[in-house]
Formats: structure tokens, sequence, C-alpha cells
């Protein structure tokens, strides 16, 4: 039998995903940032950061590697690191506002600066890296918070493009049955030639 239908999608390569670039800058983004702004070891917002930040990454790693038997899974997984990225730009807003630092409009000529980089493509941890390790808590914070908000919108977007391609495709057991359809046809064209 020649060209066995595949069911399973291919699946990981969450490395292209642009939400999960921001997430990683993010991750490591605030790890630095606890460590400079947030010193006091045992404090619950750093660990709190730290693990939403992380969260916000690893569950776009397990979603995207989960998408293979799981769409449901994989959009659960989106949903998730996109809460933990909503979380996260809150511990943000909060470290701004209780030190009455402002939170920059997108008019702010840095806030603007940072949507230029953050449409740049392949924008890495070193093209952020200024901003988030400037000795300035107003810029390292709005830097961090920007980035976390347009991971958000982007985690928007993969998980409405997510939606778009179960409704159209299905999830794996329609994709089973689909393949075993195809199979058994083809067995019967094969005992008729």
């Amino acid at each position: 039998m020649k060209d066995t239908p595949h069911f399973i999608p291919p699946h990981g390569g969450y490395e292209q995903l642009l939400s999960y670039q921001k997430a990683l800058v993010v991750f490591d983004g605030t790890v630095f940032f606890v460590k400079k702004w947030l010193p006091r070891m045992g404090d619950r917002t750093v660990d709190q950061m730290v693990q939403a930040a992380r969260s916000g990454k690893q569950n776009i790693v397990e979603g995207s590697i989960a998408s293979a038997m799981s769409k449901q899974k994989e959009i659960d997984l989106t949903n998730w690191a996109k809460a933990s990225q909503e979380e996260l730009k809150e511990d943000y807003k909060d470290f701004l506002r209780t030190r009455k630092l402002p939170e920059w409009p997108k008019t702010h000529r840095y806030a603007q600066r940072l949507a230029q980089l953050c449409r740049k493509p392949g924008a890495s941890y070193a093209d952020f890296q200024r901003g988030i390790e400037s000795d300035d808590p107003e810029i390292a914070a709005n830097v961090l918070l920007g980035l976390c908000k347009v991971t958000i919108v982007l985690l928007k977007r993969q998980i409405e493009s997510l939606e778009t391609v179960f409704l159209e495709e299905g999830g794996i057991r329609e994709r089973m049955t689909k393949a075993r359809l195809e199979v058994r046809g083809q067995q019967r064209r094969d005992k008729r030639d």
C-alpha cells in the first residue's frame, strides 16, 4: 500500500512561534529584573513573577508538543500561557504604580522604540537588553510590561488561529477516522484491481 495517510499533524516547532520568542525574552528579562529590583530573598512577589514568566513560556512549549494528539489541550495550554502573561503584566503595572513611576503611553518615544524592536524579525533578548537592564526602574519595568503586552496579543492571535484550524480540520479522532476510511477505501480498490 502506498502513501498511507498520516493523521498525526506536524507538531512542535515552538521555537519558530513569535509568542514563544517573546515569552523567552520576558522570562529571561523577568529573572534579571527581580534580581535587580526586588532583591529580598523569600519575597512572594519575586517567586510569583518568575513562575508566571516561566509558565507563560513553558505552556507554549507544552501546547505545541501536545498539539499532535489534542487540539483542545493545545488551545488550553496556550490560553494558560496567555493567562500567565496577563498575571505578569499586572505585576509590572503594580511595580510602577507602587513606586509612583509612570506607565508609558503608546505615544511615549521609548514605547514607540520598543514597538519597533518588537516588530524586528528574530528579535532576541540582546535587542531588548539595554532597556531591560537599564539602571532606571521606570525603563526596565516599562520595557518588560510592553513585552508582556505584545506577547499577550500574539497569544490571543495564536488561540484564534488554533480555533480556526480545529473548525476546519477537527481533532485527532476525526483525523483518525478519516485516515482509516481512506485506507479501507484504498484496500477495496486494490482488491478490485
